[in-house]
């Protein structure tokens, strides 16, 4: 039979752990942010939805983003066994300089109508993490600004090719003398995808006042007091707008550039010239012979065709096409530090985050920028250690088994 007793005083001792509490809502809610799904969430409840669906969005029915994501859910890992990981090295050399993580963060527009730090938040956090960050053409802080907030970090310019191509090379040349190291050229918005989220919502830049939006308005009273008591938002590179962002897209971007006009771009451009939306082989071998220094797979974060290839399941292709000779960067889909460690043991040289360190941003401003790359760090170190990869040179195509859910059909009459 079990024997009872009563409990002593020193044996509840231990028990009674109390936490002092937090006072900070802010440092509370991101302390529970384990995942950035999590912060998603939290971004989902303090966001008014038009510039919520912007950002979590995607183009028509969405479905490039959720294959884009599924394809980093269906993989299998490796591990390899008794290998010596107590301590792991996650760093990374990246178009000639260096990276503390295999991630940087992706160029993203109209930032401050997400949360009014906006990319000032996501410069000096990439900065304090030692990592490179990336300004949209479209971004709503200066190119000045950027490079102030990030003195002693990498900066890179992200740029759309306008129809007013003076305008956008002056862009070019304020980022050069801002000391950016490197240029992402853009290559797949001749047009603006349909964006089916921004359409329903009515969503403007800046967003507009409605009676819609202002009883979305009411639980989120934190986003609307930053917005209406700080600097108005408006494109630091562009005049106000106040149409769509479809609309705008179609109103400024070159839809006429091409491959002469990409070789035309990189000689105007003092550093690395890398091409970001590159979504086949072909493509990647066409620019690289035009004497780029990487490219970008990428299909937009699934915001222009819907239904486009799947970045990571191009990686291997490409990788192999291309070989050490340039250097591969990936995007669109990544949530976690696993994919980002998946893309790098299939060939990639580095990773963009954009949602990612955007639902971070929504969540808690700066520090919720901080936290999402916490988030991502500690699940890489972890996968590392798991696989028996003490550094991201260990990490090989045998670590990983891409399982596909679809797959084309070969030999098959078409059925009518």
């Amino acid at each position: 039979m079990v024997q009872r007793r009563i409990p002593q005083p020193r044996d509840l001792a231990p028990l009674l752990q109390f936490k002092k509490p937090e006072l900070d809502g802010r440092k509370r809610r991101l302390a529970a942010a384990y995942t950035i799904d999590d912060l998603r969430r939290i971004a989902k409840r303090r966001t008014p939805k038009a510039p919520f669906d912007y950002t979590d969005g995607a183009a028509e029915g969405e479905l490039s983003l959720a294959r884009a994501r599924q394809a980093f859910r269906d993989i299998e890992f490796h591990p390899a066994i008794l290998r010596d990981v107590s301590a792991v090295d996650t760093s990374t050399t990246i178009l000639d300089g260096p990276s503390a993580l295999p991630f940087g963060i992706a160029p993203t527009g109209f930032t401050r109508m997400m949360q009014t730090e906006g990319e000032i938040a996501g410069a000096g956090a990439a900065g304090a993490a030692g990592i490179p960050y990336s300004l949209s053409t479209m971004g709503t802080s200066s190119i000045e600004d950027v490079a102030a907030a990030n003195p002693a970090g990498r900066n890179w310019f992200q740029l759309y090719m306008w129809k007013d191509r003076d305008r956008s090379m002056a862009l070019v040349e304020r980022a050069a003398k801002s000391g950016f190291d490197t240029l992402l050229v853009t290559v797949d918005v001749p047009v603006g995808g349909a964006r089916l989220r921004d359409s329903r919502n009515g969503m403007t830049i800046p967003p507009s006042l409605t009676l819609k939006t202002v009883l979305n308005a009411a639980p989120r009273a934190e986003w609307w007091f930053d917005f209406l008591t700080t600097e108005p938002l408006a494109f630091a590179s562009l005049d106000r707008w106040s149409g769509t962002v479809a609309e705008l897209l179609d109103t400024m971007f070159d839809p006429t550039v091409d491959f002469d006009d990409l070789r035309w771009i990189a000689q105007q451009w003092p550093g690395k010239v890398v091409v970001k939306g590159i979504q086949s082989i072909e493509d990647a071998r066409r620019v690289v012979e035009i004497g780029v220094d990487g490219i970008v797979l990428s299909n937009h974060g699934g915001r222009q065709l819907d239904r486009a290839p799947i970045p990571f399941h191009l990686l291997p292709q490409v990788a192999r096409e291309l070989g050490d000779a340039y250097e591969i960067i990936l995007d669109t889909g990544i949530m976690n530090g696993a994919d980002i460690v998946a893309a790098i043991a299939m060939g990639a040289d580095f990773t963009l985050i954009g949602r990612a360190y955007l639902y971070g941003l929504m969540a808690g401003g700066r520090q919720g920028v901080d936290r999402a790359i916490e988030i991502l760090r500690g699940e890489i170190e972890r996968t590392m250690k798991l696989l028996g990869a003490p550094s991201l040179a260990d990490l090989t195509p045998e670590h990983v088994t891409q399982l596909r859910r679809l797959a084309p059909v070969v030999g098959e009459e078409t059925r009518v």
